[in-house]
């Protein structure tokens, strides 16, 4: 296998990875707050913008491993 296939599918690897953790987190945090409004529908406007905080904060977990993954990828194509 030449260096730039493995580079490619260690690129797939670290993001799928990456992303695991994150998608794992937002079910939960979802989850949670389906029932907790479930349980006190009163307390929905007080629950949501950390629901929306929350998971933003997450999907910038599932980003950044992007992010690292095509500097990674990038750095192995140029030969650097």
């Amino acid at each position: 296998m030449d260096p730039k296939t493995a580079a490619i599918l260690a690129m797939g690897i670290a993001v799928g990875l990456g992303a695991v953790g994150p998608g794992i987190g937002m079910g939960l945090a979802v989850a949670s707050y389906m029932d907790s409004v479930t349980r006190q529908p009163e307390s929905e406007n007080k629950i949501k913008p950390f629901l929306f905080i929350g998971l933003g904060l997450m999907e910038a977990l599932a980003i950044y491993a992007l992010v690292i993954a095509f500097i990674l990828l990038g750095t192995q194509v140029m030969g650097k």
